[in-house]
């Protein structure tokens, strides 16, 4: 996630407890069966009668429809326009996905995120209109390559293309060292914003506090920067 991403998700009513889903695929289907279990309203929608057959059968939904998204009169006849949310979860079909999203906003709706599958198509959805477009197969390619290469760091939040704030495992090269003898700052040019103490962070920790291999430790910097710190 990144600074644009932030503002795009504070932009949702905290109130909304109705979202949309268009495409029943793998995708469509994974938001939609969570949106549902967290307890909120879920409208299913697709062009194929046996996903919106099945979804209803697995109860994944509260309401599911078949029809045609790249047609605004279906979308209208549906209520789809009346959303506040809607997901176009059509990754493989770029026209459909496109013509959807531009019917979405073209109507009014004022959250649209959408499920892109190349560069092209994440452009073209931007161009039409698209609040937020996600790339799920490539974010999941990052973390994992992140995840493999450095173990040590468990989370990550883009602040933009260059810097980050990462929750990292403290190696075992900073077991027992107060903040002060490992000049994170000089040595690594990161900033540490927090240390855990249990199952709590210590925000801000003072300078002359010890780290202990193995707890976590919160730090602000540039990505290549958090790439020299040391693994686990």
């Amino acid at each position: 996630m990144n600074l644009s991403s932030l503002s795009f998700f504070r932009s949702l009513r905290t109130g909304n407890k109705q979202f949309a889903v268009v495409g029943l695929g793998r995708f469509g289907r994974a938001v939609c069966a969570s949106l549902h279990n967290l307890g909120y309203e879920v409208l299913g929608v697709d062009s194929d009668e046996r996903r919106v057959a099945q979804i209803l059968t697995d109860q994944l939904v509260s309401h599911a429809v078949q029809l045609d998204s790249t047609q605004p009169a279906a979308l209208k006849e549906a209520g789809l326009f009346e959303f506040d949310t809607v997901i176009v979860a059509i990754g493989n079909y770029v026209e459909e996905s496109v013509i959807t999203t531009m019917n979405l906003k073209e109507a009014g709706v004022a959250h649209v995120v959408a499920k892109a599958s190349s560069e092209i198509h994440d452009k073209l959805l931007r161009k039409v209109g698209a609040d937020h477009v996600i790339f799920p197969e490539h974010e999941m390619g990052c973390s994992l390559a992140r995840s493999l290469t450095k173990p040590n760091i468990l989370e990550r939040f883009e602040l933009d293309p260059d810097h980050s704030i990462v929750e990292a495992v403290v190696p075992a090269e900073f077991d027992g060292k107060t903040i002060a003898e490992l000049e994170l700052r000089s040595r690594y040019g990161l900033n540490l914003l927090a240390v855990s103490r249990g199952d709590k962070f210590e925000i801000n920790p003072y300078p002359v506090m010890r780290l202990q291999k193995g707890s976590v430790m919160v730090v602000i910097g540039s990505n290549r920067c958090i790439d020299r710190l040391p693994t686990a």
